[in-house]
């Protein structure tokens, strides 16, 4: 049975669901950061996934990428799964401007989390929404 993991729940917002995985917001408003998670219990690695989900995970990857591109005017997207800290596999996509707050460096632990109010939360799902249309449901919240 698919669970996030506690670090996961603790450190991001739901948004909502492709057929394979659950869309986050990685609680920072230094940079407009999603992970992708597959719904799929006990797994750490891509190769793990069998062969449709990995091709699954990759296509809504591709998909979220091309449109946070578009959507956000990123200068560059960053898009990887490392799982140093958190094991459960997943994806980091992430937005990157030029004027961002770690650019050019990686975001990891570059800068301490600015959490997100309220209204910027509201003004991302609103954005999301446009976009967003096809084999994704919202999550409440």
């Amino acid at each position: 049975m698919f669970a996030l993991d506690p670090r996961l729940q603790q450190d991001t917002l739901p948004i909502g669901d492709f057929p394979l995985s659950r869309l986050l917001l990685s609680n920072d408003s230094n940079y407009p950061w999603f992970i992708l998670v597959p719904r799929r219990a006990d797994i750490s690695e891509i190769f793990q996934l069998d062969a449709a989900d990995q091709q699954q995970l990759w296509r809504e990857t591709t998909v979220l990428a091309e449109l946070l591109k578009d959507s956000f005017d990123a200068d560059k997207l960053n898009v990887g799964a490392l799982g140093n800290v958190v094991s459960q596999l997943h994806m980091h996509v992430i937005v990157r401007k030029r004027e961002d707050a770690a650019w050019p460096a990686p975001v990891w632990g570059k800068h301490p989390a600015r959490p997100y109010t309220a209204q910027q939360v509201a003004t991302i799902r609103e954005r999301l929404r446009l976009i967003l249309t096809e084999d994704f449901t919202f999550l409440e919240g």
